[in-house]
């Protein structure tokens, strides 16, 4: 679709009073996402002065092109982290590592163990299903529940943000057509710094700093019966295998030592097809291995794809926020503008995302709005797969700062380690920037030499 030749000046305009109308839809009007990303991104067209037909086939273009790299992954990955929370894997992850770190050091085992459940799982059920671990630590040690807590809370936020199969860098690196090999390679690179700078560093310091008891409905919970869980390889044996072979499909097609397996592991690395392995393994040996009976799995993966229509609905908005952009002209405008800025591309997606996030609150809404922003700019097709995959990550860490009253992870952490308001800022809060700024800044290093 030709991209429409209109003045930069009523473009700049027109973006601006659609981003706000967006922003105010959500915020004052509390509309849904995925309805006021839709009427912000047609305003901009509208006020941009595009043809009818052009919107009408922006709209069409950008849910089509944005779903059609995006939905089998979510909806795999859900179920992969349905079959890996129900049969217990996370609990084993987490109950294992922390046996191996010793009391003394579980601050790390919960760090590195949320940071994996976190690729599969989503935030909220990995947070749930791990949080009396960190409860029964604080209980046995006598210490702040935030010195095992907050670790935990670095490690989910990290994985959930940076590295696929989680849907918000899948998101963005569809919308940037980056391949997802690269995405993971950076986002753990930049997941594992953020994790101890957010994690085990800040946790001591909020652990010393604020001492919040164990909840009292949890003080008298038994400890967990680890004979009824998963062996702890069996788990994390099924839970590299998408991560693996999708690695592989791209470090095979640079080296050339590879080349002659390279077609195998373009197909066994294609990311749908990495995870349908991984959902099957999943499906035989934690499923079916575990007395779960067909009907019950059934349910259960069933189940896990209710979410899954929010996230992708959200997400093919945001597909068409992008067209718009590009469609209209606007991307040339941005992107001429921060090549006269001399501002790196990097830089841009994360101050993009992090306003969005400090404004609406939702990660996924952010993730979303800068991926369009920054895929609507021309450059971005000439950019190296390595810069791409940084300009993700650097995105995903926009996306987390600032967790605050309009977000509702802010309040189900509050809930749960059971702070009030006051603390809660100053500890999950700051700890969701150092997430996110670390992992920027680590992101912005790698790119300089990509």
């Amino acid at each position: 679709m030709n991209e429409v030749m209109m003045d930069p000046t009523r473009l700049i305009i027109s973006a601006i009073i659609g981003l706000i109308i967006l922003l105010v839809l959500i915020i004052r009007y509390k509309v849904q996402a995925m309805i006021a990303i839709l009427i912000g991104a047609v305003a901009i067209g509208l006020m941009a002065g595009m043809p009818y037909s052009e919107i009408v086939g922006s709209v069409n273009q950008g849910i089509g092109e944005t779903l059609k790299g995006i939905a089998l992954l979510v909806g795999l990955g859900s179920m992969f982290g349905a079959i890996l929370e129900a049969s217990g894997g996370a609990q084993t992850l987490a109950v294992t590592m922390v046996r191996k770190f010793g009391d003394q050091k579980a601050a790390w085992a919960l760090g590195i163990t949320g940071l994996v459940i976190a690729m599969p799982v989503f935030f909220d059920a990995g947070l749930i299903i791990l949080i009396p671990l960190a409860f029964s630590l604080a209980k046995r040690t006598k210490r702040s529940t935030l010195y095992y807590a907050i670790p935990l809370l670095a490690g989910l936020a990290v994985g959930h943000a940076y590295i696929p199969p989680t849907p918000g860098p899948v998101l963005v690196a569809t919308m940037l057509n980056v391949e997802l090999g690269w995405v993971i390679l950076i986002g753990l690179c930049c997941g594992i710094v953020s994790m101890i700078v957010a994690g085990p560093i800040w946790g001591s310091i909020a652990g010393k700093k604020f001492h919040i008891p164990v909840p009292e409905h949890v003080a008298n919970q038994p400890d967990i019966d680890e004979s009824k869980l998963p062996s702890f390889w069996t788990i994390v044996g099924i839970v590299l295998i998408p991560l693996v072979l999708i690695i592989l499909n791209s470090v095979a097609k640079v080296v050339p030592a590879m080349s002659g397996a390279q077609p195998i592991l373009a197909f066994l690395g294609e990311p749908f097809v990495a995870l349908t392995i991984a959902v099957v393994f999943a499906m035989i040996i934690l499923g079916y291995g575990h007395g779960y009976t067909k009907k019950e799995l059934e349910r259960v993966m069933t189940k896990s794809l209710e979410p899954t229509g929010l996230i992708l609905l959200v997400t093919a908005s945001g597909g068409v926020l992008r067209y718009i952009l590009q469609n209209s002209g606007l991307g040339n405008v941005i992107g001429d503008a921060v090549a006269s800025a001399s501002l790196p591309i990097v830089v841009v997606a994360f101050v993009v995302a992090a306003l969005v996030r400090i404004s609406v609150g939702s990660a996924t809404v952010a993730m979303t709005m800068a991926a369009g922003i920054i895929s609507a700019m021309p450059e971005v097709s000439s950019l190296s797969p390595i810069y791409l995959a940084c300009t993700t990550a650097a995105i995903a860490g926009g996306s987390t700062v600032c967790s605050h009253f309009n977000d509702s992870g802010f309040w189900l952490v509050k809930s749960l380690v059971g702070m009030d308001e006051p603390t809660t800022l100053k500890t999950w809060t700051v700890m969701e920037t150092l997430v996110g700024v670390t992992g920027f800044l680590v992101a912005l290093v790698i790119s300089m030499f990509a």
